[in-house]
């Protein structure tokens, strides 16, 4: 069969590979310069460091078929994440562990001495937490939320944590031990030659074509027997029914001599502070060794037409137009959406290659008999 696949990111690139395998002839397409999508990577011409160039992207799963999938096409050194935030004139270590709790309070609490004490700060009249600010009052009590949560969150999602759902801090772990590694998987990683590398190892088949600078157009999909979409639901349909909401964001590039911060990424919690975060992307591969160094300040705000999506926000007004959208997909024969921005979902990059390989396998068996999404986006 004649394969369609818009967008060269992990989700086409997996799809694709999968499919040219099988023997079907792929043509891929994506309207930036570069393979990759947002986990594209690329060498500072300046200082030679791998830069991360849509933001930081560390590889974590407990999936091990993923883990051996990925390592089949980049080599994987290790690679954990400590965070460090800083918040009212003091630095920390995130996620909030033993170490945070005693620094913050100035204690030295064993782990159930800790976990007494933080429940005693909790609010425990909340009973069922709807909200991100009832969700962090209810586990952490008010003086953690103020210092590492409210601040941060207002700025990462433009709006109050009693406007988003609770969900949203359930995915962050408050721990009663010294671990600071920010994820809890198996398998944790960087690939040696950056994530670019490894998509073009994955590209690197005789039934795949990519062409970058390419949009699309919908006769392209005349020409296909079946199209895969990673990019914006929403904007397969031309945007008809409105625009889904995402955030964006924007990044300051600064560099300098030597090490700037001493870690990979420094949060930043204070709501007077206008970036979130500052990532200093020689801590990313260290296992290098340069001179110079390359950092970014990040900046979140709403996406508009023309910007890069990152976060989609699914508040109830986002989640009503989502259905809609699901709506027209399942209307629409021969296509597939894929991906964080074809199912409108926050997924983790093993997550999108475990879906990416589950839904060529099921294209696969089913003969191209394919329904709109092989993922609910709901």
């Amino acid at each position: 069969m004649k394969i369609l696949l818009v967008g060269a990111g992990l989700s086409g690139a997996v799809i694709g590979r999968h499919l040219a395998e099988a023997g079907h002839d792929c043509r891929i397409i994506d309207a930036r310069p570069h393979i990759a999508g947002n986990c594209h990577t690329e060498r500072d011409a300046e200082t030679g460091v791998m830069l991360h160039v849509y933001g930081p992207h560390i590889f974590h799963t407990d999936d091990e078929g993923v883990w051996d999938y990925v390592n089949r096409f980049a080599r994987f050194l290790p690679y954990q994440n400590r965070v460090k935030t800083t918040a009212q004139g003091r630095v920390h270590s995130l996620p909030i562990n033993l170490l945070t709790i005693n620094q913050f309070f100035g204690t030295t609490l064993r782990p159930d001495e800790a976990r007494a004490f933080i429940e005693s700060k909790a609010d425990t009249s909340i009973t069922d937490p709807q909200t991100f600010e009832e969700q962090a009052l209810r586990f952490v009590g008010p003086e953690l939320y103020e210092a590492f949560f409210k601040g941060y969150t207002e700025k990462q999602w433009g709006c109050s944590p009693t406007e988003l759902p609770a969900s949203i801090l359930k995915r962050l772990p408050v721990r009663f031990n010294y671990d600071d590694n920010y994820f809890f998987h198996r398998f944790q990683g960087m690939p040696q030659d950056g994530y670019s590398a490894m998509v073009a190892a994955i590209l690197d088949h005789s039934c795949i074509t990519v062409e970058l600078n390419t949009e699309y157009r919908p006769e392209m999909a005349a020409e296909a027997d079946h199209v895969f979409w990673s990019g914006p639901l929403d904007g397969y349909f031309d945007y008809r029914l409105g625009r889904l909401g995402y955030r964006t964001l924007d990044f300051e590039r600064f560099s300098d001599k030597g090490d700037y911060q001493g870690c990979a990424v420094m949060n930043y919690g204070d709501r007077d502070v206008p970036y979130t975060r500052i990532t200093e992307h020689k801590h990313f591969s260290p296992w290098e060794s340069h001179e110079g160094t390359v950092c970014y300040r990040e900046y979140s705000r709403a996406a508009e037409p023309g910007d890069t999506p990152y976060y989609p926000i699914r508040l109830v007004e986002e989640k009503a137009l989502l259905e809609q959208y699901i709506d027209l997909a399942h209307a629409t024969p021969g296509v597939t959406f894929v991906g964080r921005l074809g199912t409108y979902r926050y997924l983790d990059m093993d997550v999108t290659i475990r879906e990416a390989l589950d839904t060529a396998t099921r294209f696969v068996a089913a003969d191209g008999d394919m329904s709109a999404f092989a993922v609910s986006p709901v």
